[in-house]
């Protein structure tokens, strides 16, 4: 099993943190977007709302979140000791699991892929992000 990523929360708190300080990044990320696409200031204005900053805030987020990467084996070892709900996105007639564990929500969502890691990983990363962080943060 292999681990990836920068963000495993423990607590709510650590995700509120946490996305917080993509805040910044997100905003650069945004003004060099725009710049790189010139956009006058007009433009821009009209164009770069708080929607904007904030959907890239959270793409950011959930690009960041940890996940583990292992083959199926390894993920239903995991799951049989864990103590949260698990939500499966994918066939288990797969080989490959990726998840994300959310300690503060008892949950955790995995991924399954039999090539496409990568995919599997930002799949993964954004469903937690939708069924896990969006509401509570």
């Amino acid at each position: 099993m292999e681990t990836e990523g920068v963000f495993a929360p423990e607590t709510l708190e650590d995700a509120r943190e946490a996305y917080e300080s993509v805040g910044p990044a997100a905003q650069t990320v945004v003004r060099e977007t725009a710049t790189a696409m010139d956009f006058d200031s007009e433009e821009y204005r009209e164009r770069v709302t708080s929607d904007v900053v904030e959907t890239a805030r959270d793409a950011l987020f959930a690009s960041l979140l940890v996940v583990h990467v292992g083959d199926f084996e390894s993920f239903a070892d995991w799951r049989a000791d864990a103590a949260v709900e698990v939500t499966l996105l994918g066939s288990e007639d797969v080989d490959n699991v990726v998840w994300h564990v959310a300690p503060f929500a008892d949950a955790a969502v995995a991924a399954t892929y039999q090539n496409e890691r990568d995919a599997a990983a930002a799949t993964c990363r954004r469903s937690a992000f939708g069924r896990l962080y969006r509401d509570a943060l």
